[in-house]
């Protein structure tokens, strides 16, 4: 089983020691490879808001560094750690450059036969809020989460901290572990299934607008009616029907959007 770190630190610090003693928990149940992507040292130009990566395609972007090659390394994994410090209350700066340039992701989800665990620290707090917001981004790009682990790493670090924080990590990982293993995917959630729905009846509209997003989901056969969610899983009967409301109403607001915005079409 091959491991992916995505690294955000710029350094061998709390974060990347977290990492480590993650890897060695989980070496001493299960066979893996391990290797770190570190985006200090990744070609990543920072996004410009160009859109092109939506509306025409990741190759299209103006900067030719190396974030296509970061999707392929990610494409070839079985399990990708999302592992950041936390830096004024959110993600590091390396991290949120990957994020932004790989963003193509929220509206083309591929990423639905991967786990994702989602590993942050900090001196004092905020790693709640990143945590929440790494896995919001995995979800969103389709990934299944597979365990979070958020520390307090005060420096120095007081020895009944390092013996908490290795007791969690011993724990979490036996749950990631249990996670590695398991083939089964859960069903999908109330918000998933309104994310779902309410993005199908974007972009079944943006043929003009957005054509390779629009492509992207036909070729999924994901704008067809018995399709109930991105992958075949079992869905609520209820969220169904919810999730069929908020595209409805979704899809009159986008219509009536596009109708008053003609220009945009041309």
């Amino acid at each position: 089983m091959y491991i992916l770190v995505i690294m955000g630190s710029p350094h061998k610090g709390t974060t990347y020691r977290a990492c480590e003693e993650l890897r060695q928990s989980i070496e001493r149940e299960i066979s893996v490879e391990f290797e770190y992507l570190w985006l200090h040292h990744a070609n990543l130009h920072p996004c410009s808001g160009c859109c092109l990566c939506f509306t025409r395609g990741e190759e299209s972007c103006p900067y030719h560094d190396d974030a296509i090659q970061i999707k392929e390394k990610m494409e070839s994994a079985d399990a990708i750690i999302f592992a950041s410090p936390v830096y004024a209350l959110n993600v590091s700066g390396q991290m949120k450059v990957f994020i932004d340039r790989l963003s193509y992701n929220f509206h083309r989800p591929r990423f639905f036969d991967k786990k994702a665990f989602i590993l942050t620290t900090t001196a004092i707090l905020g790693h709640k809020d990143v945590l929440k917001y790494m896995e919001m981004v995995a979800k969103f790009w389709g990934f299944e989460i597979a365990g979070k682990l958020g520390l307090v790493t005060p420096d120095p670090l007081p020895s009944y901290r390092k013996e908490k924080n290795h007791k969690i990590i011993e724990k979490i990982a036996k749950e990631f572990i249990v996670s590695l293993r398991n083939n089964h995917r859960k069903g999908p959630s109330l918000k998933d299934i309104i994310i779902f729905h309410g993005q199908r009846s974007s972009f079944k509209q943006l043929k003009l607008i957005s054509p390779c997003d629009f492509h992207y989901w036909n070729d999924k056969r994901w704008f067809e009616n018995e399709v109930h969610y991105f992958f075949d899983v079992p869905v609520n009967p209820l969220f169904h029907g919810i999730g069929l409301i908020v595209e409805w109403l979704s899809e009159r607001q986008i219509k009536k959007d596009i109708m008053e915005n003609p220009g945009e079409l041309s």
